[in-house]
């Protein structure tokens, strides 16, 4: 396997809330994402998601709390966690979850991409 270069992937393409899988480890997918604005209010009943901000400013909404990342934090919603990321415009954000994680777990919606239709890059 060759380096990868986070900065270069996030240039290769600028759709918003779509992630982008860039390297697999142990069954975890690690995907990069953008993001403005709101995303759907989901959760995942099996999974954890580990969210980690490049750029911008990521506000992950739960029930109980507001959880703002800024560029080098990083937080893990639990499974069963119902969560609705925000983004400031242009956010740069990195997921590593296990590759059964659907997009917007149990809510779908026109935004949504499947797992199996989820892109390499």
């Amino acid at each position: 396997m060759n380096k990868i270069n986070i900065s270069e992937k996030f240039e290769l393409f600028t759709e918003e809330w779509t992630p982008k899988i860039i390297s697999e480890s142990n069954g975890q997918l690690v995907k990069i994402a953008k993001g403005s604005g709101e995303l759907i209010c989901h959760k995942h009943d099996n999974e954890d998601e580990l969210f980690i901000v490049f750029k911008g400013q990521l506000t992950l909404q739960l029930k109980t709390e507001n959880i703002v990342l800024n560029p080098g934090e990083m937080y893990v919603v639990k499974k069963g966690i119902e969560h609705c990321p925000k983004a400031q415009p242009n956010t740069h954000f990195m997921m590593i979850e296990p590759s059964s994680t659907e997009h917007t777990g149990d809510t779908v919606n026109n935004i949504t991409v499947s797992s199996s239709h989820q892109e390499w890059i």
